[in-house]
């Protein structure tokens, strides 16, 4: 018996340890992965030219350039996604359940206690 004992121990220390090995290598390769990214990155920055600030016109074109949506079909996208919005809500009805299935296990409740009440008077002989 004790012999048994002592050999479930062992496994059990051993495959705690292999456990907590592979998460150990685990977390030095996830490290490694993350130190080597970061490396990678910063290669990449020195890399690129830096691009010279552009002229004050420049800036202001490429404001210009930006697509504009109209007021009055925005009004309509913004129409058509709330009566979107409003259709899938309507569909979305609350299932029905009852409240109180009934009132059984809580009257079987009460008449135990009752019986448990009326069992002990009777057994000091106040009944």
């Amino acid at each position: 018996m004790s012999s048994a004992l002592i050999e479930g121990g062992w496994i059990t220390v051993i495959g705690v340890t292999v456990v907590f090995t592979i998460l150990g290598i685990l977390a030095l390769v996830l490290y490694f992965v993350g130190w080597l990214e970061r490396r990678l990155v910063e290669r990449e920055k020195p890399t690129t030219a830096p691009t010279p600030a552009p002229a004050p016109a420049s800036i202001e074109a490429k404001q210009e350039e930006k697509p504009k949506i109209p007021p009055r079909d925005l009004a309509v996208i913004t129409a058509a996604i709330l009566a979107y919005t409003a259709e899938k809500v309507s569909q979305l009805r609350p299932l029905p359940f009852r409240r109180k299935i009934s009132d059984v296990w809580r009257l079987y409740g009460l008449q135990t206690q009752m019986e448990d009440v009326e069992d002990f008077n009777y057994e000091i002989g106040k009944w």
